[in-house]
């Protein structure tokens, strides 16, 4: 059955149209994902359909007794309740139930029978208790915590009050509030923000077992593909309905984008080709002619006329290094770090090599951030060390955009840190990302969350530095966006360390995955999926280990099928095919310093011919450890 019907809906903020006859459809249990570039009117579509909001014309027509639920990405909490009692108020209604039964008992117990007292007081009892029972009398009290902990609140943050907690938990606890509700209709708008993987997961978990219907509005491509089934497109103030999850939409729209290009050129031919005959016909300047010419025209003037496919502006930019780096690129010896007392971790450790692309994940507050403030020496740790390897350029993206002058204009922004570029070089790089015409003169202070991280990019980008240290880089980023930077790393030649909660992020860019824990690091070869597939292999090991049932054999023959499907087929093809890419540059290495050695020139200076024999006995040890390298991986994979 359809839930929620859009006719028509237009909404204009001034002489500004957001929204322009805008038609949908959804069904009962369906889970539709919204997305749209920023401001494209996706909020506003929602506060239209919860009713928080008028449309200017058109109707929107919901099932009669429909409960709608909207989670914003602001809230505004003020009650000095605690957290848990906070939430317990979603039950007052059970509460009140409970007590009218227990005065019900009371009552049942002095009543006399005779005059049929009892019979009516029975009669109540019986329908209230049916009723308490179906809307979850019982179940209520132990629902709270475990919304809570699946949402990331500690036991402890569970008895602070509720108007002491950070923005982002405050959205976090009406987030838990809905779920607890239940409302028909349950609309989240950025609902992963704030969440770490955790609590990311179980969110998922708990929106695939919801039975209610859900819309909402999300970057994460990750969540949108393992919870909706449907999407639409809020895009040049229309809006198209899609079938199936965010990459089937992706795959659709860009097939509809290629089909309106096709139809619409091939029409423009036809256009074109019939006014050409026209104005052959008026050439001839005869009646006959002039009466042919005038019919054909009036038959093009009743064509129906494709649009031409107008797909929204996308930032245009790429990644290049002015050097390379050695082989050895970063190596961090038993780092650790603590404040006030309290240690984020310790005894951390990384090796990174040139070429590598790692990804850090872990839940919030254990110092994945502090990491990477560490690594470019922003802050310094209590132990350990941090050494760069040969010819390494830092690049360094911070997700609070610190390095962002607030007063400064766009323009000024990037020029004052590149100062030898003429202006119109400067625009030309805004332009790519976006600004242009009067926009490059707005001030840093003005912009949304998502153009300070273009500056930040555009900054970052000029730089061209060899190895990249990103703190959660698609932050505040529109989805386009996000495929372009993740286009642009593909083809960065250099060394990315990310931290990042971007699960479709770090499939497309990590080959290794260290998830931090407050216990410790663990190491993962792959991208996030390769991660997930080794974290259930350990778990199945772990069950196994514990299962009574299992006998020695067994459980030495599963460790061994463990062990065997430890790295994944598609993991350990990424592998080698890095190795074989590591090969290609070591062989090319290896030539150049065997021509160096072949010149004469060379020999001319002791020194130098010394030092390029040592490169040369180096470079054909790394050669012979990759190949190494490569047998075994290509080995691994074959067997997998």
């Amino acid at each position: 059955m359809v839930l929620l019907t859009l006719t028509n809906v237009t909404k204009a903020f001034g002489l500004n149209t957001i929204l322009k006859d805008v038609s949908l459809t959804l069904k009962e249990g369906q889970r539709m994902g919204l997305v749209g570039v920023n401001g494209s009117g996706k909020s506003t579509l929602f506060k239209i359909i919860a009713g928080e909001m008028p449309s200017d014309s058109g109707t929107v027509s919901l099932v009669r007794g429909t409960k709608v639920g909207l989670i914003t990405q602001q809230a505004d909490i003020t009650s000095d309740l605690t957290v848990a009692e906070e939430l317990s108020r979603v039950f007052d209604p059970l509460k009140a139930m409970e007590a009218r039964l227990r005065d019900l008992e009371v009552r049942m117990s002095h009543a006399d029978s005779e005059n049929g007292e009892f019979d009516i007081l029975s009669r109540e009892y019986t329908r209230l208790t049916e009723r308490f029972e179906r809307e979850g009398g019982y179940e209520w009290p132990s629902r709270i915590p475990g919304v809570l902990a699946g949402l990331g609140f500690s036991k402890e943050r569970q008895t602070q009050p509720a108007n002491l907690l950070s923005g982002g938990e405050k959205t976090r606890l009406c987030l838990a509030r809905m779920l607890l509700i239940q409302p028909d209709l349950l609309m989240l708008d950025e609902p992963t923000n704030h969440l770490d993987l955790n609590a990311t997961e179980w969110l998922e978990d708990t929106l695939r077992k919801y039975k209610g219907t859900i819309m909402v509005i999300s970057h994460d491509r990750y969540f949108l593909n393992s919870v909706c089934d449907c999407m639409a497109e809020l895009s040049m103030t229309h809006l198209t309905q899609y079938a199936g999850n965010y990459d089937a939409f992706s795959k659709q729209r860009q097939a509809n984008l290629e089909r309106q290009l096709k139809e619409y050129t091939l029409q423009q031919k036809e256009i074109a080709r019939q006014q050409a005959i026209i104005e052959r016909f008026r050439m001839y300047n005869t009646e006959r002619s002039i009466r042919t010419a005038e019919n054909r025209e009036r038959q093009l003037e009743k064509m129906t006329l494709v649009d031409k496919p107008v797909d929204e502006k996308r930032v245009r930019f790429y990644f290049d290094a002015k050097r390379r780096t050695g082989d050895d690129v970063l190596m961090v010896n038993d780092l650790s770090k603590a404040f006030d007392g309290r240690t984020l971790f310790h005894n951390f450790n990384l090796h990174l090599r040139a070429g590598d692309r790692v990804a850090i994940i872990g839940p919030n507050g254990v110092g994945k951030t502090t990491l990477l403030r560490l690594l470019v020496g922003e802050l310094h740790p209590d132990t350990g060390s941090v050494r760069y390897g040969a010819n390494v350029d830092i690049g360094y993206y911070d997700q609070h955009q610190a390095g962002l002058t607030p007063s400064k204009t766009v323009m000024d922004e990037l020029w004052d840190a590149f100062p030898r570029m003429e202006p119109d070089e400067v625009r030309k790089i805004l332009a790519l990302f976006l600004f242009v015409g009067d926009e490059v003169f707005q001030t840093i202070d003005t912009l949304s969350g998502g153009e300070r991280g273009r500056v930040a990019i555009a900054k970052l980008m000029l730089r061209r530095d060899n190895v990249l240290l990103l703190d959660e880089p698609t932050n505040h980023l529109d989805m386009d966006s996000r495929e372009v930077l993740e286009g642009a790393l593909d083809g960065f030649g250099g060394t990315i360390l990310t931290v990042s909660h971007d699960r479709y992020f770090i499939n497309r860019v990590a080959n290794r995955v260290i998830e931090m824990r407050p216990d410790g690091t663990t190491e993962y070869l792959g991208n996030y999926d390769d991660y997930l597939e080794h974290k259930r292999l350990n778990e199945a090991v772990q069950e196994a280990d514990q299962s009574p049932t299992r006998t020695r054999t067994q459980l030495d023959k599963e460790r061994r099928a463990q062990r065997q499907k430890k790295e994944s087929a598609k993991a350990l093809a990424n592998r080698v095919k890095q190795i074989e890419a590591e090969i290609e540059q070591a062989e090319e290495d290896l030539k150049a310093l065997e021509d160096a050695m072949a010149d004469p020139a060379t020999y001319q200076s002791p020194e130098k011919a010394a030092g390029i024999a040592k490169e040369h006995t180096k470079a054909k040890e790394r050669l012979d450890q990759l190949y190494e390298a490569w047998t075994e991986a290509a080995s691994d994979a074959e067997t997998t």
